[in-house]
């Protein structure tokens, strides 16, 4: 597959979908900054792992911290090229591909926007399949694979170097660079060959985004309006939706942290994290981001499977409702 400016804009709205109310929405800034490096650079060539040689080495990368900061601070056009020469420094051998760290929100289009002024392929695969708050939830981690070398850099060009850690200590100082970065950072971790990509990435995550995008997903579980919006503390959000049309008389309770992570009607669990929830404007047709519902908006509920390790019980207790301090809710069957 070939990333044109014509498949960046379904893939924008897939990513969307799949950030499940998080990741930072694409729209506004990482989709047209990808359209624009397109528009200079070329396409993107979107490739499997297993056409690459297995030791072909592939750099992930992707934005962490606040996605309100990502909207003012968009980076620079050197900043790919300065990454990949930090990494490359640092094992002594050539990126050969880009992989997008978090496919869900804003990241997905970041990783396009590189490879195309890397002029590099993209791997069709991804590290979480959707979009998780913390650095470590992701296949790799569960994989077993070394987070560090992991590279953070802004768009002044310092960069900070990571090693020797694990995943959950990987968070707690990747976040310590970042608030000292101002609140935003480009990130390379979990460097990885072609051939461990294969084994273990979430495979076919590009391709997956563009088929959301053009709504080649399942119908939506409910369409209605957001009839309330309560925000118990910093961390916790509560929506409710009301049935419109076809589904008049329907009440379903959304359950939100940096995610939407469960969906609720009659006390019984829609659909539950890792689980994608999205909540799609009817208007727009863009999933909206949790931070951004309000009271009257008009939407479709929309859920998807994510990735079958999420359902393992390691992916379970790295991801799953325990993780978000959901209890008490139990999905009928697992996807």
């Amino acid at each position: 597959m070939q990333m044109d400016a014509g498949v960046l804009a379904d893939f924008a709205r897939g990513c969307a979908v799949l950030g499940s109310g998080g990741g930072g929405g694409p729209a506004a800034v990482t989709c047209p900054v990808a359209e624009q490096a397109i528009e200079e650079c070329g396409p993107v060539q979107v490739v499997t792992a297993g056409e690459l040689p297995e030791d072909a080495f592939v750099m992930p990368v992707g934005l962490i911290g606040s996605p309100a900061v990502a909207e003012e601070r968009i980076g620079s056009r050197a900043e790919p090229a300065r990454m990949r020469e930090r990494v490359e420094a640092l094992h002594g051998v050539p990126v050969a591909a880009v992989l997008i760290s978090e496919i869900g929100g804003l990241n997905g289009c970041t990783a396009v926007a590189w490879a195309a002024r890397l002029g590099l392929p993209l791997l069709d695969a991804d590290a979480m399949g959707r979009a998780f708050p913390r650095m470590d939830q992701n296949v790799l981690e569960l994989a077993g694979l070394r987070p560090g070398p992991t590279v953070l850099a802004d768009e002044y060009g310092r960069t900070v170097v990571l090693d020797h850690v694990d995943g959950p200590w990987l968070e707690e100082l990747a976040r310590a660079v970042v608030a000292t970065f101002g609140g935003h950072a480009a990130s390379s971790e979990y460097p990885l060959t072609a051939g461990q990509a294969a084994r273990h990435a979430v495979a076919g995550s590009v391709t997956r985004a563009v088929a959301v995008g053009r709504g080649e997903g399942p119908p939506p579980v409910l369409t209605g309006k957001v009839s309330s919006v309560r925000r118990t503390d910093e961390d916790a959000t509560r929506v409710l939706l009301e049935g419109t049309g076809a589904d008049a008389g329907r009440l379903v309770r959304i359950e939100a942290r940096s995610e939407f992570v469960a969906a609720v009607e009659d006390g019984r669990a829609l659909a539950l994290v890792p689980d994608v929830i999205a909540l799609v404007d009817v208007r727009t047709g863009w999933a909206v981001p949790v931070e951004e519902i309000r009271y009257g908006l008009r939407v479709r509920l929309v859920t998807l499977p994510s990735a079958p390790i999420w359902y393992s019980e390691a992916g379970l207790r790295l991801a799953g409702p325990a993780a978000f301090g959901v209890h008490g809710l139990t999905r009928e069957a697992t996807p």
